[in-house]
């Protein structure tokens, strides 16, 4: 009667299909933002802050992405 509502922590699905994995990166903050840009338009969407190597082996594994894929934007 009165339960409360588990969290889902699994990411929802995702189609990479058109699209290239990328790596935000600041010149002058250093902050780094990993998602994916479509290949016509360049619209990135922003997925996950990368803040150290831990976060970026999250993202590959999440996505299925891997190290030699990911391009990074200045």
């Amino acid at each position: 009667m009165w339960k409360r509502k588990k969290k889902d922590n699994s990411r929802p699905a995702y189609d990479k299909t058109g699209k290239r994995p990328v790596i935000r990166a600041s010149i002058c903050t250093g902050e780094r933002v990993a998602g994916f840009c479509e290949e016509g338009s360049g619209h990135m969407e922003e997925l996950m802050l990368i803040r150290n190597e831990k976060d970026l082996e999250e993202f590959m594994a999440l996505y299925e992405v891997k190290k030699e894929e990911i391009e990074t934007i200045w």
